[in-house]
């Protein structure tokens, strides 16, 4: 099983790593370019996971009314839930793939960045991959094959910003605090915690682990926040064309041109017989 998972994921995250850094002459460098191109492979996989989260935020209202009106009865209200799901075609379990896919990823790269680039580790390499002999971990003062706290604190920032992103495009408080709306459905939960626990455990862990590692952390959370505003900014605009389109456009008032009111000419009085008389 080990050897599998070294021929699918290891050895290529170690043979790309080090390509980048004989192209770069830097460990920080190719590590960056390491996190935008696992980033960019993952994109669509991501942005489907973002949907379906913005997608399950906006249902949340009629979540919460099944759960009122089912209230009693679970498994009618499981079965109510799961047909809004497919009719809607939001997966409640989709926002978890990419989590699940990246932590094999982590793994192998903490076993890159704990015997990969020492130069046993390098006998691992393809037959076009040069080898570099050593690999210079220092990047900016920092060496990334040792704990670094500057890179964990801010890695730690990045997650809570990008969380922070995710649980402002919850449901509007009014909704959420609704009478029996019970405010437990997995994303919610999800968004809770990582808003302030995630970010804490991130600086925790990232204390403890190779400075390159804790890297790639930094950089794929600011990749993601990247993503997220490009993908939210696009559901926006969706959101307002499909307004356009399906929704009638208010008919402006026609304007009526102004009347003026000519001015009344002077008709003479009629003259009295008496008048008439004398002037004769």
């Amino acid at each position: 099983m080990l050897e599998l998972f070294d021929t699918i994921l290891y050895e290529p995250i170690l043979n790309l790593l080090v390509m980048l850094y004989n192209v770069t002459g830097s460990i920080g460098i190719a590590i960056i370019l390491l996190t935008l191109i696992i980033k960019v492979i993952l994109w669509p996989l991501n942005t489907k996971a973002l949907k379906s989260q913005r997608a399950l935020a906006e249902l949340q209202p009629e979540i919460d009314d099944l759960k009122r009106k089912y209230k009693d009865n679970k498994e009618e209200q499981s079965r109510e839930m799961m047909a809004l799901y497919s009719k809607q075609k939001v997966s409640p379990f989709s926002s978890c793939l990419p989590i699940l896919i990246q932590l094999p990823i982590l793994f192998a790269l903490y076993r890159v960045m704990r015997d990969g680039l020492k130069s046993e580790g390098l006998d691992h390499l393809y037959n076009f991959v040069a080898n570099p002999g050593t690999i210079d971990a220092m990047f900016l003062g920092m060496n990334l094959a040792e704990a670094s706290i500057i890179l964990a604190v801010l890695a730690g920032l990045a997650q809570f910003w990008q969380a922070k992103m995710m649980y402002r495009r919850r449901p509007p408080e009014k909704l959420r605090k609704r009478q029996g709306a019970k405010d437990e459905n997995l994303m919610a939960t999800m968004n809770k915690q990582m808003v302030y626990f995630m970010p804490v455990i991130t600086v925790i862990i990232g204390i403890q682990l190779p400075g390159g590692l804790t890297l790639y952390w930094l950089m794929n959370n600011i990749f993601t926040i990247i993503q997220q505003y490009i993908t939210f900014r696009g559901l926006e605009k969706e959101k307002i064309i499909s307004k356009d389109n399906n929704g009638e456009t208010p008919k402006k008032p026609e304007s009526k041109p102004l009347e003026i009111e000519k001015p009344k000419e002077d008709i003479p009085a009629p003259q009295k017989d008496d008048d008439k008389t004398s002037n004769q």
